[in-house]
C-alpha cells in the first residue's frame, strides 16, 4: 500500500535478559503492531494460553510511545494482553471497535470500511471470508498510521490478488475446481470453509485436510475439529501413521459425512468417487501434503 513499509524491525540492540527463553519477539520492535489473533497453538513450545499472552505482552512492551497498536476489538485474549500494561496509542478493528465493515456481499468480497463511525469508502476485491475483510480492516489502520491514506489504501487493497495457498485455485478439471489452502488448525478450516461456501452457494464442497503440525500431531486442536467442517459436504482426513491420538474417533461425531484415510491413495480415489462438475475440492495443510494437488488433478 503506498509502498510504505510498516512491518517490524530488527532491533540493534535490545536487553535480550527482558525476555524469557520462549521468546518469539526477542529481535522485534515495532512502531506499528498488528495482533491479529491468539489463540493455543505450538504446543510443543508453549504449556498454555497464558504463556503466549506474556509472549504478547513482551512484544507490546517494545512499541514506542508514538507507535500504534492494532487488534480486534472481540478478541478477549489480546483485550487480557493489553490489560498487562499498555504505554502505546491503540486501534481496534470490527464488531465495537474504532474500524469497521459493512459487508456489501455476503461471501466478503465487497464491503464499506468505516473509522470512527465515518464511511472512508468501498473495497471491491477477489478475495473471500471474513478473516480476510478482518485482516483488510487492520492494514488500513496500520497503512494510516505510516501516512498512507485511506483512498489509496483502498484503491491497493482493491486491486490487492492473493497470495500463494491462501485459497489459490491450482487446477480446474472437468468442471471440479481445486483450491490450495494453508489452513491447518480448527479455527482456519473453520473461516477458509464458511468464506468459500458464502461464494459458491449450494455448490459441493469437499474438504480435504492433513493434521501435519506439531500441535495437530499433539492433539491440542482435536476437540474443535469436528465442528469445523459444518460448511463442507463432505470431509476427507489424512490419519498418517506417526499422528500419535485417534483422528478416526475424533471426527466419528462430524455431522458432515467424514472419511479418515491412511494413504494419499485413498483420498484420491474418495474425491474422484464424489466429485461432479461444479464441486470444490480445498485441500487444506500447512505442507506439501504429498503434491496431492497435482495427483489429485491428474485422477480427475
Amino acid at each position: 500500500l503506498g509502498g510504505t513499509p510498516f512491518f517490524v524491525v530488527e532491533a540493534d540492540e535490545y536487553d535480550s535478559a527482558f525476555f524469557d527463553k520462549r521468546s518469539k519477539f526477542v529481535h522485534y520492535r515495532p512502531r506499528t503492531a498488528i495482533l491479529n489473533n491468539l489463540e493455543f497453538d505450538h504446543a510443543d513450545i508453549f504449556p498454555d494460553l497464558a504463556a503466549i499472552e506474556r509472549q504478547f505482552h513482551h512484544l507490546v512492551r517494545t512499541v514506542p510511545g508514538d507507535g500504534l497498536i492494532i487488534h480486534p476489538q472481540a478478541e478477549t485474549a489480546l483485550a487480557r494482553v493489553i490489560g498487562m500494561g499498555c504505554w502505546t496509542p491503540v486501534q481496534t478493528t470490527g464488531a465495537g471497535g474504532q474500524w469497521q465493515a459493512r459487508l456489501l456481499s455476503e461471501d466478503g468480497s465487497r464491503f464499506e470500511v468505516y473509522f470512527d463511525e465515518a464511511l472512508l469508502g468501498v473495497v471491491e476485491w477477489s478475495l473471500t471470508g471474513q478473516h480476510n475483510v478482518a485482516n483488510a480492516l487492520a492494514t488500513m489502520a496500520a497503512a494510516r498510521h505510516v501516512g498512507v491514506v485511506p483512498e489509496v489504501a483502498i484503491a491497493g487493497l482493491s486491486s490487492f490478488k492473493s497470495v500463494k495457498r491462501r485459497m489459490e485455485k491450482v487446477a480446474e478439471v472437468n468442471g471440479v475446481i481445486i483450491y490450495d489452502d494453508f489452513a491447518h488448525h480448527p479455527t482456519a478450516i473453520a473461516t477458509t470453509l464458511d468464506g468459500l461456501r458464502k461464494q459458491i452457494g449450494d455448490a459441493p464442497l469437499i474438504a480435504v485436510i492433513e493434521p501435519r503440525s506439531n500441535s495437530m500431531k499433539l492433539g491440542a486442536h482435536r476437540d474443535g475439529l469436528p465442528g469445523s467442517v459444518t460448511q463442507a459436504d463432505r470431509v476427507f482426513w489424512y490419519a498418517p501413521a506417526n499422528l500419535g491420538w485417534d483422528l478416526a474417533a475424533t471426527v466419528a461425531s462430524s455431522s458432515v459425512p467424514t472419511e479418515v484415510c491412511d494413504s494419499l491413495e485413498a483420498i484420491i480415489a474418495g474425491v474422484k468417487a464424489h466429485a461432479v462438475p461444479g464441486t470444490q475440492v480445498v485441500v487444506m495443510s500447512n505442507g506439501g501434503f504429498g503434491g496431492l494437488h497435482g495427483k489429485l488433478a491428474k485422477a480427475l
